[in-house]
């Protein structure tokens, strides 16, 4: 069963009680309960991981590829316009991943308009609140049930 990571930066711990107007009223536990679901209906592991401390999502993506995971879905919050070191170990492990904003960050602070990831990210989902992360996930599932027909084509060719 394939492992797809969501990976969660500073203050997300604090949903549903940090300004609501812009992050909404979900709670990430809320979040990340309904992730597992889906996850598990359409056959995949979700893994979670929240941390406010930069050097901990570096080593959790480090650890992700260790454990081979096959997808990250990504919410660097603050991360996003800050650190090139968690930039450099998503580039270093290859693992595809899609970056998700619960607020629109282009509607905001000048500051917060410049991302270090979008240009490696295989998709990003930003302003539409916890049903971002739901549409990562959808996209990312898709992305492997693709990947998965594209490899078993190349076998069945292959073989013949």
């Amino acid at each position: 069963m394939a492992e797809i990571l969501v990976l969660n930066g500073p203050n997300l711990n604090l949903l549903g009680t940090r300004e609501p107007r812009y992050y909404g009223s979900s709670s990430l536990e809320t979040i990340n309960t309904e992730l597992a679901r889906i996850a598990a209906e359409a056959g995949y592991k979700l893994s979670v991981f929240q941390s406010n401390a930069e050097h901990e999502l570096v080593q959790r993506v480090h650890q992700s590829m260790e454990q081979k995971a096959a997808f990250i879905l990504l919410n660097p919050a603050a991360f996003t316009h800050t650190s090139i070191a968690l930039r450099d170990a998503l580039a270093a492990t290859a693992i595809p991943f899609i970056e998700v904003h619960l607020s629109n960050i282009h509607a905001r602070e000048s500051f917060r308009r410049h991302s270090y990831f979008s240009d490696l990210a295989k998709g990003v989902i930003s302003g539409l609140g916890a049903q971002g992360y739901e549409l990562a996930l959808a996209a990312a599932i898709r992305y492997l049930k693709n990947q998965d027909n594209n490899r078993g084509h190349t076998q069945d060719q292959e073989a013949h």
